[in-house]
């Protein structure tokens, strides 16, 4: 799947990971995109539009830092099957939470317990 905020960057055919997109940047540095991620990426580019650029200049940093980044919504389930010792694993709070860019969550439980 491709992404539009990351269309810049070259997309490598990885067929062992066919719901996580990886990409290259120009220097070489490699991500994976997972869906959850990108999901959740695009609430906050709904919600906190005006903190958007900082939030994907943040990664871009992460990924020249690291080079070898797994964007993921969970650690503990990840979707991309790699050396996870090669890699480093980023949910989305790793980014925007340094940043101090918040979402407050408003989903709660039903009202209607037993």
């Amino acid at each position: 799947m491709t992404y539009p905020e990351f269309s810049e960057y070259q997309i490598i055919e990885d067929k062992a990971n066919p719901f996580s997109t990886l990409y290259q940047l120009p220097s070489g540095e490699r991500f994976y995109i997972e869906p959850g991620f990108y999901t959740q990426l695009m609430g906050f580019k709904e919600f906190r539009g005006e903190d958007f650029p900082r939030i994907m200049e943040r990664m871009i940093e992460i990924i020249k830092k690291n080079k070898k980044v797994i964007f993921t919504a969970s650690y503990e389930y990840p979707q991309t099957d790699i050396d996870v010792d090669e890699y480093i694993l980023l949910e989305i709070y790793d980014i925007t939470d340094p940043l101090k860019i918040y979402v407050e969550d408003k989903s709660r439980g039903s009202d209607y317990g037993d």
